[in-house]
């Protein structure tokens, strides 16, 4: 299992042992304003980690849990995974933090080690991201990170902003 690393973070794969850190990030409202829209269950939780676990044991990637290196506490969580779990579409990052982490520069950090993972370890030809449309302080991220916003569509059952940064453009910053 690959773990990532950036100046603040440690990625590590979703185990069982993230599910408290986990939940206590995903049961806030305001980090679920955009995402799930209410706050998450414990039992969803779990289901969840386990979920991603059986994909990660199929593709080789998907969700790390973010640790901070200077507390060793779980501040976050991102993936790099095929766009609605279909293996045919192109891989999307996303990114989630605790909201007493944000503003503090972590969820670019995080989304660019995503990117650079993708792009160097899984020769992605591209990479896209899906945001809420209301959800402006992630298109922020996806901007500085150089990624194009391409329109809305359809994905989970909503509409949302995809966003999109090809190899070349990646390479050539």
């Amino acid at each position: 299992m690959t773990v990532l690393r950036t100046e603040r973070l440690r990625f590590e794969p979703f185990d069982d042992s993230h599910v408290d850190g986990l939940h206590a990030m995903n049961r806030d409202p305001d980090v679920q304003r955009y995402l799930l829209g209410r706050p998450e269950t414990i039992d969803e939780t779990r289901a969840s980690v386990a979920r991603v676990r059986t994909r990660r044991a199929a593709l080789g990637y998907g969700w790390w849990a973010f640790i901070e290196a200077a507390s060793g506490e779980l501040v976050g969580a991102g993936c790099v995974q095929h766009l609605g779990h279909e293996r045919a579409n192109p891989l999307e990052i996303g990114w989630r933090l605790r909201r007493d982490r944000w503003g503090l520069g972590l969820a670019s950090e995080a989304a660019h080690e995503l990117a650079r993972f993708a792009f160097a370890e899984l020769d992605a030809p591209l990479v896209c991201a899906i945001r809420h449309p209301d959800n402006l302080a992630s298109r922020r991220v996806m901007d500085k990170l150089g990624m194009r916003y391409i329109g809305l569509e359809e994905q989970h059952g909503e509409q949302v902003a995809l966003h999109r940064l090809l190899r070349a453009d990646w390479l050539a910053r």
